[in-house]
């Protein structure tokens, strides 16, 4: 049993005479276990093993959890009630709100009448099965202000010299019916060197329209100093970058330009072309990327002349890169930052397959990307100072957002 109250000075004196290597730790797993066993008395009405008249709930026993610290993982005990939950958001607030966000959708799911075998294994896996509809909106209400306040926030740490985005397509019930709706997603590099989530819109379509309203509101709030703009090749958002980010450079997406050569390519000829197309990115500089780009195009133009031709057709949108320091392609390649993300977010959301509706679909993944947005400020400079200097005085080269050719639509 966890006491719900200590005496600090014997407490102290007990520790500090046994001089525990992991004194730190201990001391810490003890004041946390303590000060949620006396929230938990809070919520119960009368203190554990008490008897009184005032009590409206009685607990049930324990949960525990790792919490990672800077004197390491603690091991922590969550009180567990009868009825109802606890959760220390004080605690693990952060870490846990894009948990706590999956936590409502398929709670919704679950009250709204649709759920399956699979989404009633889902809920008793999350601990949810007692779970009221006001709780319900009481949790969906709080994660909705906190996703609405992160969606709409100034983007002031600008200029955001390098800008990434694509759309993920996900399914929704709209009007007693199973649809596609369109997530777009933007990141950026702003001006201490840091990654950022940029925004999130939800649309019914990925077309020119949606895009459009997505950079106008990005801009709206602040984006500027754009000089490079990552994406795949599709018509609706090729054109919303040129008409919202005039002057900023394009560049192709690799692992987008990738599927839509292999589209046109035999299957048994992929594998020798996809490693050759790859060595192209793998060179040490400009000049030897363009070379082994030449190298390319000629070593297929007999075998394959449609893929040839695709690739030089596409050559100044794939190779728009080499204007840039070679130190930021090169850490964009290695690392991909965008296609990492979306695999994070559909992690999340294959959990719950189809949504109930669009503001649940927000809530997840605007909790996802506000976590991933979190991780990235505490986390390490993404690019350098110095190399973000010379990017934002690179002279503007090859294909830009004001003369940006009509492209296919991304397969």
């Amino acid at each position: 049993m966890t006491p719900s109250s200590i005496d600090p000075a014997r407490f102290l004196h007990e520790q500090l005479a046994s001089a525990s290597p992991d004194l730190l730790r201990h001391l810490l797993t003890t004041f946390v276990d303590t000060l949620m066993s006396a929230e938990a008395d809070a919520l119960c009405g009368a203190e554990y093993g008490v008897s009184s008249p005032e009590r409206v709930n009685v607990r049930n026993g324990y949960r525990h959890r790792d919490f990672d610290t800077r004197a390491g993982t603690l091991e922590v005990a969550i009180p567990k009630l009868r009825s109802g939950t606890y959760f220390p958001d004080w605690l693990l607030e952060r870490r846990k709100r894009a948990e706590a966000a999956l936590t409502s959708v398929v709670a919704t799911c679950y009250l709204l009448g649709v759920s399956t075998r699979r989404m009633d294994k889902l809920v008793q896996a999350l601990g949810i099965t007692g779970m009221s509809k006001s709780q319900v909106s009481i949790m969906a209400r709080e994660l909705d202000e906190h996703v609405t306040s992160f969606r709409t926030r100034p983007l002031d740490q600008g200029p955001y010299t390098f800008v990434a985005a694509d759309a993920l397509v996900l399914k929704v019930r709209e009007g007693g019916r199973v649809a596609n709706v369109h997530a777009l997603v933007a990141t950026g590099v702003n001006a201490d060197g840091h990654r950022e989530i940029l925004g999130l819109q939800v649309t019914s379509a990925e077309d020119g329209a949606g895009w459009l309203a997505f950079f106008r509101d990005l801009s709206a709030r602040g984006l500027t100093g754009v000089r490079l703009v990552t994406s795949d090749a599709h018509r609706g958002l090729v054109d919303a970058i040129g008409a919202t980010l005039p002057g900023a450079s394009w560049q192709r997406c690799r692992t987008h330009y990738a599927a839509n050569l292999m589209s046109i390519t035999p299957k048994a000829s992929w594998p020798w072309v996809k490693t050759l197309l790859h060595s192209v990115y793998d060179q040490p500089d400009a000049a030897s990327v363009h070379a082994q780009y030449d190298r390319l195009t000629d070593t297929i133009a007999e075998k394959l002349p449609a893929v040839a031709e695709h690739l030089d057709t596409a050559r100044a949108d794939v190779l728009a890169f080499t204007a840039f320091p070679k130190e930021l392609w090169r850490q964009i390649w290695s690392n991909n930052p965008q296609e990492r993300l979306n695999r994070e977010i559909r992690r999340r959301t294959d959990v719950v397959g189809i949504f109930p509706d669009r503001n649940a679909l927000i809530r997840l993944v605007g909790a996802v990307l506000a976590e991933q947005h979190d991780e990235w400020t505490e986390g390490r400079r993404y690019l350098g100072l110095d190399i973000l200097t010379k990017a934002r005085t690179t002279p503007a080269t090859g294909t830009t957002t004001t003369d940006l050719p009509v492209l296919e639509t991304a397969a």
